[in-house]
């Protein structure tokens, strides 16, 4: 075996996606509906295998460069996933939400500092604590950083290696139950707290016409038709096309076939007996008047009207703060449909009385000339592309190492804010200004994905293996108790006084708290089996504002609780 694992040594890369597929397998294991997940599993299993070659004699470790690389593209990717909603957090209803967030993200790093210093426990427990029990992996690069650049004074005797193992370590033991035991508040502390998270939840959909649409699948109900019609109807032969539209505004008419021609479908243009006409609606209207024009008919050279797909960015001021419900009778009504909303890169449950805010995304498919005249009406018009504007991809990489030169003073010395955070920041300003004038630095969400996802995975895989050879040397059962016990309130404790908080002072209604409460703590998990719990999708709609915001701050206080804790 001591071959082998020295054969994994001496060829990185190999050992590199062992780990990671270690990590995926292990990740995948669940009991009872909850498991580790990838990038807790990533710490395991480099550390347990790190672990197992040294105990062979055989030390394995990454270089700092590799490391970095892949933590810099994660946090510039975090970055532009929280840009939009944590700048549209800054007003309006969302001030709630950024409060509860930063008082969240405030008593975790309290917390984790504080019980660092009560029972004198090695550098790096505090930047690996807040990590693992705020579920914010995003923190132990940061805290990871601070070592780094010099902002950590070591005790006599410690090195930079285990000070990086010690933040692991503490990562590795609090991730669990900063994991499960989110998911578990969540979903039960309205009923802990006496309250009808249902009944709320029900009360929240009928107020602003949101369905439950969290679980919805596939399904042949499209609320759109367009059907061509026969003129038979002597009633309306004669009509123009504008005087159709004012009796009956619920239909459109986008095409008239005459003697084998198409016509489009001018204002001005009347009809004559036996003309084809090409009506667009929705499918309850179209189904309301059938025989209204005459039979209906297979006309394919009349119904090749242009469909299309878009993606309608919202900028226009005229707009923001109006409900969906307004927009009912504006000309492109009944010939496009709203298939989906996102608010800062996360889906939101969609009603009658949901308000548009600015960057708000809304992805639309029906008329090509509808689209096009409902995004001149709301901002922007985006399609679908999967090219990535490496260029302004690489312009906020360079904003962002520039911004982590600049310096602060923090407990008595000047450090600097640190490339990660830098990263962190202009990936929120790249992103704010691509999602205003959205031709330039385009990521397409499966790019920014693969950098999240591979870059942390491959990050947490590193500081593990790294972490491994002195995992033996420095973990006893008395510190393991100390980290478990301080990782239990530092998760526990946050979340129930932000719920207090929220439900008491703030009368947020409890279905929308139970996701604010998520996203205060940056992770989707409960917010998801919230919503399952309650048979409701409301929950999503306090989520994204403080994921956002928190995301951030206990990116930051990675940095911040080492630089405190010493």
């Amino acid at each position: 075996m001591g071959q082998v694992l020295n054969w994994l040594a001496a060829h990185p890369y190999i050992l590199l996606f062992v780990v990671v597929a270690g990590a995926v397998i292990l990740g995948n294991v669940s009991v009872k509906g909850y498991s580790l997940g990838m990038v807790a599993s990533a710490i395991v299993v480099g550390a347990a295998i790190s672990a197992w070659a040294a105990s062979y004699g055989v030390k394995m470790k990454f270089d700092d460069f590799a490391k970095s690389l892949f933590y810099y593209l994660f946090m510039y990717g975090v970055g532009l996933r929280t840009g939009p909603s944590f700048v549209n957090s800054l007003k309006g209803d969302g001030l709630k939400f950024v409060f509860l967030a930063i008082f969240c993200s405030s008593l975790g790093m309290l917390g984790a500092v504080g019980f660092t210093k009560l029972w004198d426990m090695p550098t790096g427990t505090a930047g690996g604590l807040l990590a693992g029990s705020m579920t914010m992996s995003a923190a132990l690069g940061s805290a990871e950083e601070a070592v780094r650049q010099g902002a950590v004074h070591l005790k006599p005797g410690e090195t930079a290696e285990q000070v990086s193992s010690m933040i692991a370590v503490s990562y590795g033991l609090t991730y669990i139950w900063g994991t499960v035991g989110i998911i578990l508040i969540c979903k039960y502390l309205p009923r802990w707290w006496g309250v009808d998270a249902r009944a709320a939840a029900k009360k929240y959909e009928d107020e602003f016409g949101v369905p439950n649409v969290d679980d919805a699948g596939l399904t042949g109900y499209r609320p759109l038709a367009l059907r061509a019609y026969k003129l038979t109807n002597d009633g309306i032969v004669g009509w123009s096309v504008r005087q159709f539209a004012k009796k009956y505004p619920q239909y459109k008419v986008l095409n008239i076939g005459r003697s084998d021609h198409a016509l489009g479908a001018p204002d001005e243009l009347k009809f004559q007996k036996g003309d084809v006409l090409a009506i667009g609606g929705r499918l309850d209207a179209i189904t309301e008047n059938i025989g209204l024009v005459g039979p209906e008919v297979p006309d394919a050279k009349i119904l090749n009207i242009p469909i299309d797909t878009a993606e309608i960015l919202v900028t226009n001021k005229d707009v923001v703060g109006k409900e969906l419900l307004e927009f009912r009778t504006a000309d492109f009504a009944g010939q496009i449909a709203l298939r989906g909303v996102e608010r800062g890169g996360v889906p939101i449950p969609v009603g009658l009385h949901t308000k548009l805010q600015s960057f708000d995304v809304l992805f639309v498919s029906g008329v090509k000339s509808a689209v096009d005249h409902a995004a001149a009406l709301m901002g922007k018009v985006a399609r679908p592309s999967t090219a990535t504007d490496l260029l302004m991809w690489g312009i906020g990489m360079i904003l962002g190492f520039l911004i982590g030169l600049l310096g602060f003073p923090v407990a008595g010395s000047m450090v600097t804010l640190g490339a990660g955070a830098g990263l962190l920041v202009s990936g929120v300003i790249v992103s704010s200004i691509a999602s205003r004038v959205r031709f330039i630095g385009n990521t397409p969400n499966a790019a920014r994905n693969i950098i999240e996802d591979l870059g942390l995975v491959l990050f947490i895989s590193m500081v593990g293996v790294n972490a491994g050879a002195a995992l033996l040397s420095q973990l006893t059962g008395a510190l393991t108790l100390k980290i478990l016990f301080a990782g239990f309130i530092c998760t526990t404790v946050p979340p129930i006084l932000v719920w207090a908080i929220g439900y008491h002072l703030m009368n947020i209604n409890a279905a929308v708290l139970m996701g604010g409460v998520a996203g205060a703590r940056t992770h989707s998990g409960p917010a998801r089996e919230a919503a399952k719990e309650i048979e409701s999708s409301v929950p999503w709609v306090g989520f994204p504002v403080g994921y956002a915001v928190a995301g951030v701050l206990l990116t930051v206080g990675g940095y911040l609780s080492m630089a405190l804790a010493t």
